[in-house]
């Protein structure tokens, strides 16, 4: 097997001190940047980042926290910057999802070249993948769920990943293993 790590995310804004936290978040960061830092042996890395312009009815003054949410990833700002402790230069490319419209799955977004994740993947290819990130009951759910969705045996490691809430987490948990996603 050819296996891919994604990771999911790990932005300033999704960080403790950014504009949407989720409590961990600096501590995944940092996990995710030793895990990187050795030799970990994925054959490709890729990471997925919220790219903001003006994504309509997502943002709001007053969010719902379900289909609407406070600025956040905003092109240009420090909150849609990675956070400090990753390198960029670890990943083998990037992937920005969300810039005119809300998105979750890193299967939603582009690299600069406009090549589709799974379409990337593919030809390297890749047909399993780990994920990783921020935030488990949301964009890692909806990445996890697209992975295998595209047919990649996909595997969750929960120790590098942070949810906003203890129910919303578990209920993210329950629909990735239901989905034939393995949780490690």
């Amino acid at each position: 097997m050819t296996r891919g790590l994604i990771v999911v995310d790990v932005q300033n804004d999704f960080c403790e001190g950014g504009s949407l936290p989720v409590t961990g978040g600096i501590a995944v960061a940092g996990k995710v940047a030793a895990l990187l830092a050795g030799d970990h042996g994925y054959d490709a890395v890729v990471a997925t980042k919220d790219h903001h312009v003006d994504p309509g009815d997502h943002w709001s003054i007053e969010p719902d926290y379900v289909d609407s949410w406070p600025v956040h990833c905003e092109v240009g700002t420090p909150g849609e910057d990675f956070r400090a402790e990753l390198d960029p230069a670890r990943f083998d490319e990037v992937f920005r999802k969300g810039r005119h419209e809300a998105a979750y799955s890193g299967f939603e977004g582009r690299s600069p070249d406009d090549a589709s994740l799974a379409g990337w993947l593919r030809e390297r290819g890749v047909d399993a993948v780990d994920v990783v990130g921020i935030a488990t009951d949301h964009c890692v759910r909806a990445t996890v769920l697209d992975a295998v969705a595209e047919g990649f045996t996909t595997t969750v490691l929960l120790d590098l990943c942070a949810g906003v809430a203890p129910e919303s987490t578990e209920n993210a948990l329950a629909a990735m293993r239901e989905a034939g996603a393995r949780l490690a």
